[in-house]
């Protein structure tokens, strides 16, 4: 195990109406997808705990969470490590979410809700701005918002949380594609056309839309490999 790197210290403010095991590790969770925890950097529990102001419990427990996911490498006796991004699991997950969404956003155009066509341009106009700023890591969180949003609209809620408790190494994969050149772009190209071809009750044009964004990522797979080989396995 060649594992180097260090987390970096954590500012994080509790909301004390929850238990802080879920909420440790939805925080770990964010920083791991959004890269701020890269593959290989060595989680301590007694450092986390302090960082925290908490005791070693909940980190312990937040970490076993991580690791169920595949997010984290557990060595009992010696070090938890951020585990490298696994290609296999993010190509299941695209086909998880590919066979999840294209059926959603079918069923959503065959009856279009204006508010929702509404609520989507209003993200995508988000992420223009986040685009503009080049401010990646709010636009990685609208990206989700306008998913979300999707699933939302289908009342298929709890397939979101499913889908994204098995998509972490597809999100990391993704965070790395996004500030290639043309790639944000094209991920507002898409979500624009997701939204136009709903808008216009078209289910054939809005399933389309909807593969040709979720292949984006790993149809340029050996680019990101050739600019981020370490963090891949």
């Amino acid at each position: 195990m060649e594992a180097t790197l260090t987390a970096p210290q954590i500012q994080f403010q509790f909301d004390r109406t929850r238990h802080a095991a879920p909420q440790v590790f939805e925080h770990m969770r964010d920083m791991i997808i959004a890269m701020t925890l890269p593959p290989g950097t060595v989680l301590s529990r007694t450092d986390l705990a302090a960082q925290y102001g908490i005791s070693q419990t909940p980190v312990r427990d937040a970490l076993m969470r991580l690791a169920e996911e595949g997010l984290v490498d557990i060595f009992p006796q010696h070090a938890t490590v951020v585990s490298p991004i696994s290609i296999a699991l993010a190509q299941q997950a695209h086909f998880l979410r590919r066979s999840v969404e294209v059926e959603i956003v079918r069923t959503l155009a065959e009856a279009p809700d204006p508010a929702l066509v509404e609520r989507l341009r209003l993200i995508v106009a988000r992420q223009q701005a986040m685009l503009a700023a080049q401010d990646f890591a709010e636009f990685s969180l609208f990206d989700q918002a306008f998913h979300r949003q999707l699933y939302e609209a289908a009342r298929v809620p709890d397939l979101w949380m499913l889908v994204r408790r098995q998509s972490g190494h597809l999100d990391r994969l993704r965070r790395l594609h996004l500030p290639i050149a043309g790639k944000a772009n094209a991920v507002v190209a898409d979500h624009t056309a997701i939204a136009d071809a709903i808008a216009s009750g078209d289910p054939d044009a809005a399933q389309a839309s909807l593969r040709r964004h979720l292949s984006g990522t790993l149809a340029n797979l050996e680019e990101i490999r050739a600019r981020y080989g370490d963090f891949l396995q």
